[in-house]
């Protein structure tokens, strides 16, 4: 399986296309699109998600509600374009148009500046247009895909935000997938703990009158994956390294770690391994998760447990200090539309590079030009493990 995407922030539309999926698996439009309106919820999301009301359309791949086996086209209307018609005009224009819109003023911690350098722009909203967390739009669609055929599998993912702003949330031993959906998915924040929302929105409130923004660490838990998926025999195979680089693609996010992660380098072994354990009934498991469900770079059949770190938005409504392009003279940063956090809509966006990953890894592993062949195969390797 791979994907690719295209499109820009204001541009006519995005769009991915996916090849790899089996054919026979069960796919609608509402599939993607009540993933594509997660992304575009949370408390703090700013002006941008009242204008687009994300909708995919398929159009090709799928025939009669099934897959083909052919090449997936999902794509999505970016109904802001219309009031960006001249500056994202495909074909050349007068050069008084050209500079409508130009941006000079690179912002800090955004590709602006260094897109500029590298593709040698004078305008940085080619940076910018290409840059912007809108592309996680199709990342979203195409992890949608994955989750439904994860799901046929009976792999069940979920997110929470586990840190908002600095504020860490107190988060129950275990939950399981099921709970923090639940849980969850009850909360405008994306958290577990319901007692501390109403202080968070407050949190979200003033920074949004400070012009400012946060960022926070959303954890992601899956649960049904067999044991080893991925591979110690080749540094580029192993499967939590994928996961890492998958996770750390995303706009914003800087850090990824597993089960314990950062904390286990303040730990002894005892404290950081997971016995293991043996039972007629399960096979093999662990009487604890403190690695995150992985061993030597690949699945042991515990839970996957990741964060991810995002950082601030780097667009902000008081803007720091930068340097205009032309002039080289001190300006403040270019402000385009920003929300104070997208923190829980970057949740979505993880749990979506996660499940595509894994599905992934999962059709590199198993025969799968047929679903039903899929889940033949993977139901018979989960009998081996069991009774290995």
């Amino acid at each position: 399986m791979r994907y690719l995407t295209a499109g820009e922030s204001h541009g006519p539309r995005l769009t991915a296309i996916i090849e790899g999926i089996p054919a026979g698996l069960s796919l609608s439009a509402e599939d993607i699109n009540q993933e594509l309106k997660r992304r575009q919820g949370g408390y703090g999301r700013g002006g941008r998600m009242k204008i687009e009301s994300d909708r995919v359309d398929i159009s090709s791949g799928v025939r009669h509600g099934k897959t083909t086996g052919a090449p997936i086209t999902l794509s999505v209307i970016n109904k802001d374009h219309e009031k960006w018609l001249d500056i994202m005009s495909v074909e050349d224009i007068e050069d008084r148009l050209k500079s409508k819109r130009r941006i000079t003023h690179p912002r800090p911690g955004h590709a602006d500046l260094v897109g500029g350098m590298k593709y040698r722009f004078s305008d940085l909203r080619n940076s910018l247009e290409r840059s912007s967390a809108r592309e996680t739009t199709m990342r979203v669609a195409v992890g949608a895909v994955a989750k439904r055929l994860l799901e046929e599998l009976q792999i069940e993912m979920a997110n929470h935000v586990v840190v908002f702003g600095g504020k860490e949330v107190e988060v129950p031993d275990r939950l399981t997938v099921s709970e923090i959906k639940s849980q969850a998915g009850q909360s405008e924040v994306s958290i577990v703990n319901p007692k501390r929302e109403q202080e968070i929105k407050d949190y979200i409130d003033q920074i949004k009158r400070d012009g400012d923004t946060i960022g926070g660490v959303v954890e992601t838990v899956v649960e049904g994956v067999p044991a080893g998926l991925g591979s110690y025999v080749h540094w580029d195979k192993k499967l939590d390294g994928k996961i890492a680089q998958a996770v750390v693609s995303i706009n914003a996010f800087k850090g990824v770690e597993f089960g314990l992660g950062f904390q286990a380098g303040s730990l002894k072994g005892s404290q950081v391994m997971d016995e293991i354990i043996w039972s007629e009934g399960e096979g093999y498991s662990r009487g604890s998760n403190r690695l995150g469900g992985f061993e030597g770079g690949m699945t042991n059949g515990q839970p996957l447990i990741i964060r991810g770190v995002m950082k601030p938005i780097p667009t902000l409504y008081k803007p720091l200090m930068s340097v205009d392009i032309d002039t080289h003279e001190p300006y403040k940063a270019t402000v385009e539309r920003s929300d104070p956090t997208a923190l829980p809509a970057a949740g979505v966006v993880m749990e979506a590079v996660v499940a595509t990953v894994l599905a992934q890894e999962i059709l590199e592993k198993f025969s799968s030009d047929n679903l039903e062949e899929l889940k033949v195969a993977v139901e018979q390797y989960r009998t081996y493990v069991k009774e290995f």
